[in-house]
C-alpha cells in the first residue's frame, strides 16, 4: 500500500470518528468533558479512534494496524502496518488552539523541535531513520486550521528543519472537513516517507541534539 492511500484512508477514518460525536475527558480536572468531535482528543486517543473505524471500513488492511516496538528498545512506534511491519509510521498532531479557542502553545515545539527528550516531528524522523523498523518509514501529521495563524505555515516549517538531517519524499495529503467541533472543525492529514538519514552540519545519522559545545554549536548524539 501506498503513503497516498494510508493518508487518505486516516483522514476518513478520523471523520467517520468525529461523526459519531466522542467527547475527550480533561487529564487535569476529574469529570470535565470537552466539547465533542474529535479535535480535542489526545493524540494517542485519537489514533486508537481512527484505527477502530478503519478496522471497519478496511479490516483486511488495518485489522492488526497499531503499536510496535522498536528493534533492541522500549520504545514504540505510533502506528506499524503489516506484518514485517511494511509501514513504521510515528504520528504528530498539530492542535493549534484549546477547545476553548485559547492558544496552545506546545504544538510548535512537538513539531519543530530539534531536542530528543522533547519527542518532536523533526525527532521521530530521525529515529525512524536509524532504527530498522519497517519495510518503508514514515512520519504522519494531522492538524487543524487556524485563520489567524495558517497551519500551513507550520508544515512548511517543518519540511525545512527534518530535511536537513533526513531525506523526505513527497508530502502526501488529504483534507479533514466538515468536523462537529467548532475550533477544530476542518484540517488536513500530511505524511512523508522517510527515505533515509543524510549528513548536515556535521551531525550524524540518527542524531537529537542533546546539549551545546563550548563554542555555543549543538551537540549532537546517536539515538541509542
Amino acid at each position: 500500500m501506498e503513503l497516498a492511500q494510508i493518508v487518505h484512508d486516516f483522514a476518513s477514518g478520523m471523520e467517520v470518528a468525529d461523526k459519531r460525536r466522542p467527547q475527550a475527558s480533561s487529564s487535569s480536572t476529574a469529570g470535565r468533558l470537552y466539547q465533542p468531535g474529535i479535535g480535542p482528543f489526545r493524540e494517542v486517543e485519537a489514533i486508537e479512534l481512527t484505527l477502530a473505524e478503519l478496522r471497519t471500513l478496511r479490516g483486511g488492511v488495518y485489522a492488526h494496524a497499531g503499536k510496535r516496538r522498536y528493534p533492541g528498545s522500549r520504545n514504540e512506534c505510533d502506528l506499524a502496518l503489516g506484518e514485517l511491519p511494511d509501514w513504521a509510521i510515528e504520528v504528530k498532531m498539530a492542535r493549534l488552539r484549546r477547545d476553548n479557542g485559547d492558544y496552545e502553545d506546545t504544538t510548535t515545539k512537538k513539531i519543530l523541535s530539534p531536542y530528543a527528550d522533547d519527542r518532536s516531528a523533526v525527532t521521530d524522523c530521525r529515529k525512524l531513520a536509524s532504527s530498522g523498523l519497517g519495510e518503508r518509514r514514515a512520519i504522519l501529521v494531522y492538524g487543524f486550521e487556524d485563520p489567524a495563524r495558517p497551519i500551513m505555515w507550520l508544515i512548511e516549517a517543518f519540511e525545512l528543519i527534518a530535511a536537513r538531517t533526513v531525506t523526505l519524499g513527497p508530502r502526501e495529503t488529504a483534507p479533514l472537513k466538515g468536523l462537529v467541533h467548532p475550533v477544530f472543525a476542518a484540517g488536513h492529514v500530511w505524511a512523508w516517507e522517510v527515505l533515509d538519514g543524510c549528513r548536515g552540519d556535521g551531525e550524524d545519522q540518527g542524531a537529537a541534539v542533546v546539549g551545546v559545545e563550548h563554542d555555543g554549536k549543538p551537540r549532537w548524539e546517536p539515538y541509542g
